[in-house]
């Protein structure tokens, strides 16, 4: 008897143990090295992205089809100079940071599905684009040294911080420049997502993407709408609009076509899109650049150009949301697993 509860009392103990340790293991992975709010590095700003980050992502490079592993916020710092350019405010630079770790922390969090479970992620628009900082030499040239910085900086100020709703890592969607108007998720994808909501975004009609034209013969166009135009003067009947005042639906020669449907076929920077028969040809108008989800790009630096800073944009573009340490995410998560 002596003998059985030993054993007993040893099991209790490994199993306390277990729960104790491996939540905290977890939790130290997903946290910088030094991220001691009195670290020298940390006052001095001269430590590297490379020696900040203690977990790897896994990234399939498109290029070369092989896997390649970079520390989190130096992968970070790499979205976030192919995604958005380093001229824009660097609290528009911050609020990207946020979405490109949020992004690559849920899509970890789900474990490696690219390439044979090999990679977490491609350096695609599949899932985020990405540039090493030796393609990021060539690209930028001369202006190299004071574009890298100004996002190093914006990766280190939000270093570790995600954005997160009820706890949890958000779908971080972005997007170039709005219509005047944001988009819900559902009105684009089938998910409604209760931070993904229309907001305004003012601010996009300074960007060079705001307003385009693009021109194609009316052949083209009938051929990759599946559709005849009767009579060469038909230019189609708006059956509704999205909140974010985009074409819902549309009829065309008879067949109804979503808005998305139409930008996909035509290749058309928006859903938002008017156009008009002149002779053989269709001139179409776009207002807006992208799906309209999210957060507005130009519409951030605008905010940021007003005063606004990153988490004022956060705020206003993902709405019910909160900006988290992604270690206490983390530790939500194993909390309300166990």
């Amino acid at each position: 008897m002596k003998k059985r509860h030993t054993i007993s009392l040893l099991f209790v103990a490994l199993m306390t143990t277990i729960v104790i340790i491996l939540p905290s293991l977890l939790v130290i992975l997903f946290s910088s090295e030094e991220q001691a709010e009195d670290s020298p590095t940390k006052q001095t700003g001269e430590s590297s992205l490379e020696e900040e980050s203690a977990v790897e992502v896994a990234v399939y490079r498109s290029a070369s089809k092989q896997t390649e592993t970079y520390p989190l916020e130096e992968y970070v710092a790499g979205v976030i100079a192919a995604e958005m350019p380093a001229e824009f405010e660097k609290e528009a630079l911050k609020a990207q940071a946020l979405t490109a770790r949020t992004f690559i922390v849920k899509q970890m969090m789900n474990g490696k599905t690219v390439n044979g479970k090999e990679a977490h992620v491609t350096d695609t628009v599949n899932h985020q684009v990405f540039k090493t900082k030796a393609e990021l030499q060539d690209i930028w040239g001369e202006d190299f040294d004071w574009k890298y910085e100004k996002v190093r900086e914006a990766v280190q100020e939000t270093a570790g911080q995600v954005i997160t709703y009820n706890g949890e890592p958000i779908t971080a969607s972005f997007f170039s420049t709005s219509n005047g108007y944001t988009e819900n998720a559902e009105e684009y994808w089938s998910e409604s997502l209760p931070y993904l909501k229309s907001v305004e975004s003012p601010w996009d009609q300074e960007s060079p993407k705001y307003t385009s034209r693009k021109t194609m013969s009316l052949s083209e166009f009938e051929s990759k709408l599946g559709v005849s135009v009767k009579g060469k003067n038909e230019a189609g009947t708006i059956k509704g609009r999205t909140s974010g005042n985009r074409i819902a639906a549309i009829e065309i020669g008879g067949k109804e076509l979503t808005g998305r449907e139409v930008r996909e076929k035509l290749d058309l920077p928006s859903s938002d899109f008017s156009w008009v028969l002149k002779g053989d040809d269709v001139v179409i108008t776009t207002k807006g650049y992208g799906h309209g989800v999210g957060m507005s790009q130009y519409g951030a630096n605008g905010m940021a150009q007003e005063g606004k800073d990153h988490k004022d944009i956060i705020t206003h573009y993902y709405q019910q949301t909160e900006i988290e340490e992604v270690d206490q995410v983390i530790g939500k998560q194993i909390t309300a697993k166990k």
